[in-house]
This record gives C-alpha cells, sequence and structure tokens, in this order.
C-alpha cells in the first residue's frame, strides 16, 4: 500500500461500546463519532482493532441493538471512499458477515501483515497472542468453534445477548475500575509475542489493542509496538503519516 499525498493511516480499538450503561455508551460513542468525522478529511485507511462492542453476537437475521450512530458513520465514510478494516476482538469474535454485507469494511479474525509505504506493519487485536494464558486459549477456541456458535444461536437473541453482556460486564478493567499498567517486557505477553516474531522476520510496527494500556514501546531492530489503549480511560489511537506511527490522545 502507498498512501496518497497527505492522506494518513488511522488506528483505534477497545470502544467496548456498551458498557457500563446505555447513557455513558452513548456518550461515549458520540465522541468516537466526533473523532471519526475529524479525521475524514485525510483518512486515507482506518484500522478499527477489535472489541467495537462490549458484547456482539451476530445470528443470521438478527445484531445487537443500538450503536446506531457509529455503525452510520462508518457507512458514511465507506460512502466517501475511505478504506475500513475491522478486527474482531475477545468481546466481539462472532462477527460473521454483517460488516461485510452491511458497511463492505472486511473483519479480520488473526493477525494480518501489511505493507505501508515500505513499512512492515503486524496488526491484531492481540488476545491469545505470545506465551501463557492457556485457559483463556481453550476458552478462545471454544468460543470460536462453529458448531458451538451454531448451538449458542438456538438460544432466543434476547437471552444469548443478555448472557453475553452478563459476563462481559464481570471484567472490572472494561468499565474503568482498573487502569492498567506496564508489567514489564518480561511480563508482558505481546511484547514477547513481538520478541518471538522479530527472531524469524522484521517487522517496523507491531500495533494491538486488547491490553486498555497506551503504549509506545521500543523493540530491537528499531522496531516499535504500540498498544492502541482504549477509549475507556485514554481515548487514544495511533496515526501514520507516511513516514512515523505515533500514539495520539483524542481530547476535544
Amino acid at each position: 500500500m502507498q498512501l496518497p499525498e497527505g492522506k494518513k493511516v488511522y488506528f483505534a480499538s477497545d470502544f467496548h461500546l456498551g458498557i457500563p450503561d446505555h447513557a455513558s455508551s452513548l456518550v461515549r460513542e458520540k465522541l468516537i463519532c466526533r473523532w471519526l468525522d475529524e479525521i475524514k478529511a485525510d483518512a486515507g485507511h482506518i484500522f478499527l482493532v477489535g472489541d467495537m462492542f462490549d458484547a456482539w453476537i451476530e445470528f443470521r437475521n438478527v445484531v445487537p441493538k443500538g450503536f446506531v450512530r457509529f455503525l452510520g458513520k462508518l457507512a458514511e465514510l465507506r460512502d466517501l471512499g475511505i478504506t475500513i478494516e475491522a478486527f474482531t476482538g475477545n468481546h466481539d469474535l462472532w462477527m460473521n458477515g454483517y460488516f461485510e454485507d452491511e458497511l463492505d469494511i472486511p473483519v479480520h479474525h488473526h493477525e494480518i501483515i501489511r505493507t505501508i509505504n515500505g513499512k512492515t506493519f503486524l496488526i491484531a487485536h492481540g488476545d491469545g497472542l505470545g506465551p501463557g494464558d492457556k485457559g483463556y486459549k481453550f476458552l478462545k477456541s471454544i468460543l470460536r468453534n462453529p458448531l458451538c456458535q451454531w448451538l449458542y444461536r438456538r438460544i432466543h437473541p434476547d437471552t444469548a445477548l443478555g448472557l453475553a453482556q452478563y459476563f462481559s460486564e464481570r471484567g472490572p478493567k472494561h468499565i474503568g475500575e482498573i487502569e492498567e499498567t506496564f508489567k514489564g517486557a518480561d511480563k508482558e505477553f505481546l511484547v514477547q509475542y513481538c520478541h518471538e516474531v522479530l527472531a524469524k522476520e522484521q517487522v517496523d510496527y507491531f500495533v494491538f489493542g486488547h491490553r486498555h494500556l497506551a503504549l509506545a514501546y521500543p523493540l530491537p531492530n528499531d522496531s516499535l509496538y504500540i498498544n492502541l489503549g482504549d477509549w475507556i480511560n485514554y481515548n487514544s489511537y495511533a496515526v501514520f503519516d507516511g513516514v512515523d506511527l505515533k500514539l495520539q490522545y483524542y481530547n476535544k
């Protein structure tokens, strides 16, 4: 990918729309839409790197209620010709066709590698990568299993989405009760994952969400790990201007 003159690439993740309640989520949704509206002038490409919603399950003919401002803004940006790509996170694993069919936005379920202006980017939500966390990795394999998803969809959507929202809201970091801190390179599973990848190939930028930690961390070989933070505590995002990738904050 070669960016046109004056265009930029934007990365954001962990909006967690839907929590802690409708009123608070709506305020955050409007803020995100205002940010999207402001960047559309120079956005050549937008990556939404997972956990856009705190609980999202697609049925064949049903999707979760709400989020119309956010979805409408994405449709507007696509109609303007801005390319958008989305990723599933651990809270919106069950995305299966709605974004592609209704918004013309491809959804990635695994990490991807892209070359932009000669720089190599590895982009993923980040959940399940790196060493450890075997319990979650096992749970994720169950949640992503097509048969398990088919069986769960036999439940009435009101009940199925209600259960998903109930368990999703149990995590304190997703409602701002815990502000994440950097645990050190030897304990950060995504930093360890970056080292594993760099031992095999050169990547200039690693871009992840998931940790709810706004962070730019230098790696060997002039590589950089960016964690996008979230829009609960930070309103943070990353922007690539064709030369450098930087972490920024939206405080308007």
